[in-house]
């Protein structure tokens, strides 16, 4: 069945929605796993570095942690699949710099970039909500297998600078953020009811994405509209 939208912009996730959960587990966690340590003693008096290696202690409440203990606790939260702020922002320094350098290249569903083309033609605006940080999203938008995608993107939001996925507040800063008026203009793709939760209740459109082999196929999507694929969305934008 496909689900037809006259909206002005849509928010995506990426794990589970434009790309598959599993490489980011295999294949991104292991890579920063393998350079937490040096990231930590070689970098950090870097701004960035040092601040998320502050919320680490804050979080542990543990304020005079060292860095043996920093690495540890990152790894804990990638065991856990956290979705740590910090964790995140160090993620992505590792990650950005390995698809940099070519040894990374993003993942997306093979009907993906076609229906982001299609939209972004269309006069959609397209942005990215993740819980992996902005500059995780800017690497992998530019090193995908099809080239950089990031001239499709108008806006990139991460737990940071929007909030936690599952809270309506989040998707209420991003709609003024935005500069939309009417948040049932914005339309927002994911795979997580939680987040599509969230988003409803701050009045956006949602759409479930349900993928075989993803985390949360079996759960479903709840009330929410729900798509297979992004074929299944036919999104125009009226200019009236």
């Amino acid at each position: 069945m496909t689900h037809l939208f006259d909206v002005d912009s849509v928010v995506l996730d990426i794990e589970g929605t434009t790309s598959a959960t599993g490489f980011v587990v295999d294949v991104l966690y292991p890579y920063s796993r393998a350079r937490f340590a040096a990231l930590l003693a070689e970098r950090s008096e870097e701004p960035e570095v040092a601040r998320a290696v502050a919320q680490v202690r804050e979080l542990l409440g543990e304020p005079d942690a060292d860095a043996v203990r920093i690495e540890k606790a990152l790894n804990a939260w990638l065991d856990e699949d956290r979705k740590a702020t910090p964790l995140k922002t160090l993620q992505g320094i590792v990650w950005a710099e390995g698809f940099a350098r070519g040894d990374l290249t993003s993942h997306f569903f093979p009907d993906v970039v076609p229906a982001l083309r299609r939209w972004h033609a269309a006069g959609v605006r397209l942005h990215v909500y993740s819980s992996g940080s902005v500059a995780a999203q800017r690497a992998w938008f530019r090193s995908s297998p099809e080239g950089d995608l990031l001239p499709l993107v108008d806006g990139l939001y991460d737990t940071e600078n929007a909030g936690p996925k599952q809270s309506p507040e989040s998707y209420r800063a991003i709609a003024d953020a935005l500069g939309a008026a009417d948040p049932g203009r914005l339309l927002f793709l994911s795979d997580r009811p939680g987040e599509l939760d969230a988003a409803r209740e701050a009045g956006w459109l949602t759409v479930g994405v349900r993928r075989p082999g993803e985390p949360y196929y079996e759960q479903g999507v709840g009330s929410h509209l729900q798509a297979g694929v992004f074929d299944d969305i036919t999104i125009a934008r009226s200019t009236t």
